[in-house]
């Protein structure tokens, strides 16, 4: 007999509509709405992370939206332990749950797992944080690339936190980081279904240069200056707070660093859609596409499954 409960995962880049979607579906199946935004976790970030609008909120029961402090030391692995738990609750009360990001990591170990890594002394990424702000980006994707090739051509190269946890596995263990990789995992209890949403390339760009510019409306240069004392935090290191960092260090200006934000986020944006369409079963849908056609689509493979 095939399990029934079934998580409806929204994917796809910031910025093009993933929120509004999920509360559509959460209407409709009478659900609630699991966060996997790796940022909106936090309860002193709001604005710079989009959490959504206080009406959005109330639209339907979230869960793991602004529920930790950017003091407390969370990881994807907690994470997935997390989410795991709750989704057995949920599904008790409904076979049919909702779960919504941009954080492809996020996305990947709640619905297929996390490989095991071992645990490393924490010398090890403290020795290299030091390097990467003494000698850059580049120092560290060369020592990678020479340690473990593998892993230099296949994971965000341009992603600090991802080359100091590549380099701090391979160090600390001895063994290449990539050889950890693609083991087999516990599979999961219930089905998915993941539904991505997309658009031009320009369409996608715009809609990031007007949240950016909406959130610094809205108070996001507040909101930063606020977490200025913390900036070392790792929860910190994230467009739309690096960047006015720079700027309240005297850096940027104003107007460089809020360029810079959307920028980054474009990138950013990119490299979502880079990540997401490498699961061959997300079916994917413009972002202007009706919700109706959606469920209806949700529907038929339910009924399949």
């Amino acid at each position: 007999m095939t399990s029934k409960k079934t998580l409806i995962t929204i994917v796809g880049p910031t910025a093009i509509g993933k929120t509004s979607l999920s509360i559509h579906l959460a209407k409709y199946f009478n659900t609630s709405i699991l966060s996997c935004d790796s940022r909106q976790f936090y309860k002193e970030m709001s604005i710079g992370t989009a959490v959504p609008e206080s009406e959005e909120l109330a639209a339907a029961t979230h869960y793991f939206i602004q529920n930790r402090s950017i003091f407390d030391d969370y990881n994807v692995g907690d994470f997935e332990k997390h989410a795991l738990q709750q989704l057995e609750v949920l599904f008790k009360e409904n076979p049919a749950q909702i779960m919504v990001g941009g954080s492809g990591l996020y996305v990947d170990a709640v619905l297929n797992g996390l490989d095991f890594f071992p645990k490393v002394n924490s010398s090890v990424r403290l020795q290299l944080q030091e390097e990467h702000k003494n000698d850059g980006l580049i120092a560290l994707q060369q020592k990678l690339k020479v340690l473990d090739i593998e892993s230099y051509n296949t994971i965000a190269i341009d992603n600090p936190q991802r080359i100091i946890r590549a380099l701090e596995v391979t160090i600390g263990s001895g063994t290449p980081y990539s050889t950890f990789k693609n083991k087999e995992k516990t599979p999961r209890k219930f089905k998915s279904i993941i539904i991505g949403l997309k658009a031009e390339r320009s369409v996608i760009y715009n809609r990031i240069n007007q949240r950016v510019d909406l959130m610094v409306k809205n108070g996001l240069i507040e909101e930063v200056k606020k977490l200025y004392p913390n900036r070392q935090l790792n929860a910190l290191q994230t467009v739309g707070y690096k960047e006015l960092f720079n700027y309240f260090d005297g850096v940027f200006t104003k107007d460089f660093a809020i360029e810079e934000i959307k920028k980054n986020s474009r990138r950013f944006a990119k490299r979502q859609l880079t990540w997401f369409k490498k699961n061959e079963n997300t079916i994917w849908f413009d972002y202007e596409t009706e919700p109706k056609k959606i469920i209806d689509t949700i529907e038929k493979i339910k009924k399949k499954k």
